[in-house]
């Protein structure tokens, strides 16, 4: 056939081989170790396609080893490669550093800031040796903002659509790949010194405690509260069911109208972990009064501000000193997206959702039981979003139909008419065709 003579070079354990795995038979595709070990067999003709990162593809083809051959690099992608900066978990302060010296290069690109040498300092007068008071946008003035390094290295390429401030008017929820989560090799043993860790000891007590900001004139029920707060509840009943096998009423909710009450009682350990609040650098660092930093999920809901002013980021927040519990809560957030992604729903059970053995083996389905409770993140997001007219409709509609003994609209056909009536931030959508992902967090305006 017309495929038959396909040999698709790809390297193992990344995400093009686990694609390349499930479209194509084994004959098609040869495993290698190495982004060189494959070009050398593409340039060898052992293959005659090969499947990596589209910039490093980018870079092959106009490469000089490539000049006499007639390449072409597509631009559909078939998977997700998004690149960071990898720091050891050893030095949290450090990897907070880095995190805020990539945020001062989407900041400066969002503001209009560039290289401007007058602006570059040095620290000979720096009194503080808190890095807090770490001059980050030094990285811009210096050197240049997020779009001038991307464009110094990357000219042929330009930026693609993720790669490009997020204005409010796109998605940008969106999950990293899981990578290889069921792995042995990893997997905590009885032997691993966890005791004393508060994820053991939340494991231990057989109770999550999770604080909820609220704002300050509120006085209604939590368990029945919706819009952020509804959400924080909903994430806080999902981590209880990760943590204790799908029992989501093992978690006691603490509400706090106060921010800085807030990280105070996260601080000194009266909650385990707070839902509700913005993601800022001043309680990324242990600034005075509190002891230690704090540790930021992936976000779970985006204000609806212009691209230009500050930009609220939601999230779990949990106390630096416990890289194990901070994982596992990203993990939770990052599982409800992922199911998104996929269409799983928690009426639609599905064994896409990972079984992970990174927590231990007595948590190995830990994402699955999420799930279950809280399903995608579209289900938590619709069912605190929906707007209350329409709430008030399905009631009435309803009632109509009983009183009159006509058949009950199929539930199927209510969820179509609830996507019109969800009140939903354009960011808060699902990015899912590669819309702009950029925008910095609160904190580093002057």
């Amino acid at each position: 056939g017309y495929c038959s003579s396909l040999k698709i070079c790809v390297i193992e354990k990344s995400s093009g081989h686990d694609f390349v795995k499930s479209s194509f038979p084994p004959i098609f595709f040869s495993v290698q170790s190495s982004i060189e070990e494959a070009t050398e067999m593409l340039l060898n003709d052992t293959c005659n396609a090969m499947t990596a990162d589209q910039t490093l593809l980018l870079q092959l083809a106009s490469s000089k080893q490539m000049s006499d051959r007639k390449f072409i690099v597509g631009d559909k992608l078939v998977t997700k490669e998004p690149l960071a900066i990898v720091t050891r978990n050893n030095d949290r302060e450090f990897s907070d550093i880095i995190n805020w010296v990539v945020q001062a290069l989407f900041y400066g690109e969002e503001q209009g800031l560039t290289k401007n040498l007058l602006l570059c300092h040095n620290y000979t007068n720096l009194t503080s040796t808190h890095i807090s008071d770490l001059k980050f946008m030094n990285a811009v003035y210096c050197v240049g903002n997020y779009g001038d390094i991307f464009g110094g290295y990357y000219k042929h390429q330009g930026k693609n659509q993720m790669n490009q401030i997020n204005n409010g008017t796109t998605g940008m929820i969106y999950a990293i790949p899981f990578g290889e989560l069921e792995n042995e090799d990893v997997e905590l043993g009885a032997n691993d010194d966890t005791a004393g860790t508060l994820f053991d000891d939340i494991r231990e007590s057989r109770l999550l405690k999770c604080g909820v900001l609220v704002p300050e004139d509120f006085d209604g029920d939590i368990h029945g509260s919706r819009k952020l707060v509804g959400m924080s509840v909903d994430y806080c009943r999902a981590l209880a069911a990760a943590l204790f096998h799908g029992d989501v009423n093992l978690v006691n909710l603490i509400t706090f109208s106060n921010v800085v009450s807030s990280f105070a009682a996260l601080d000194n350990g009266t909650i385990d972990l707070l839902a509700g609040g913005r993601v800022e650098r001043k309680y990324d660092f242990g600034n005075f009064p509190f002891r230690g930093g704090f540790h930021f999920s992936t976000p779970y809901l985006y204000g609806n501000e212009p691209a230009s002013d500050t930009v609220g980021f939601f999230a779990l927040a949990t106390r630096e000193d416990d890289l194990l519990f901070s994982s596992f809560v990203n993990s939770v957030v990052l599982a409800t997206i992922y199911a998104q992604e996929r269409g799983i729903t928690k009426e639609k059970y599905s064994e896409e959702i990972p079984l992970v053995t990174l927590f231990g083996s007595e948590l190995k389905w830990a994402l699955r039981d999420a799930i279950s409770y809280s399903g995608s993140y579209n289900q938590i997001y619709e069912k605190n979003f929906q707007s209350w007219f329409m709430g008030l409709y399905h009631l009435l509609a309803q009632a109509t139909q009983v009183a009159i003994g006509l058949p009950q609209i199929p539930k199927y056909c209510m969820d179509d008419m609830n996507m019109k009536f969800i009140d939903r931030f354009d960011r808060n959508d699902l990015n899912e065709d590669r819309s702009p992902q950029i925008h910095s967090i609160a904190g580093l305006s002057p």
